[in-house]
């Protein structure tokens, strides 16, 4: 009985190396892509502004849209607490502003987390001939965005922003952690349900 513990915990630390890895390495090389449209998952927005984090995504979705690599933007975010503006709206104005047509850009703006930000924007192009995706996020927040959207059925492929606020390991690490946690976790919930 011990030497199965042993082995199963030498498995568990395995797994969770290899989650480390490829989170950490996820999405790199992935700029030539194309789809239907790319969703920019939402981070934050400051008074009508977007935050340092959100604009690095946003840039990098609007570079993929003026590339030709996709045909819309959905930008993603709810409001938080007393802000007037959701992250969706603000990031539509920010997309305007660098010349996205208005006609071309798919506002969700109640969500405030990932998975809402992927099951919303599903529900929004529902009528649409829009089947595929690039997620537009920072490089450790990709793997686990991409999952969730396969666990919704969606074709998605992931893109790392070039513009990260994510610069330093200061500010790198603890967001990595906390990816690796995410993922992990959720992945572990699913063998339970």
């Amino acid at each position: 009985m011990k030497k199965l513990i042993k082995y199963i915990v030498i498995l568990f630390i395995i797994y969770v190396a290899y989650t480390g890895y490829s989170i950490w390495t996820y999405g790199a090389n992935n700029e030539d892509a194309d789809a239907d449209a790319a969703i920019v998952l939402g981070a934050a927005q400051w008074n009508g502004t977007p935050s340092p984090v959100f604009e690095g995504r946003l840039k990098q979705g609007i570079e993929l849209y003026k590339k030709g690599q996709v045909d819309f933007l959905i930008v993603t975010g709810g409001t938080i607490d007393s802000a007037e503006d959701s992250e969706g709206e603000v990031g539509k104005s920010y997309a305007m502003e660098q010349g996205v047509p208005e006609k071309d850009i798919i506002v969700e703006d109640r969500s405030l987390e990932t998975e809402e930000n992927l099951s919303n924007a599903k529900t929004l192009i529902k009528n649409r001939d829009i089947h595929s995706f690039l997620l537009v996020s920072d490089a450790f927040h990709l793997k686990r965005a991409v999952s969730l959207a396969d666990e919704r059925g969606m074709d998605a492929e992931g893109v790392a922003t070039e513009y990260s606020a994510y610069e330093s390991l200061e500010t790198k690490l603890p967001f990595f952690f906390e990816e690796w946690a995410y993922y992990v976790g959720n992945q572990m919930l699913k063998v339970f349900r």
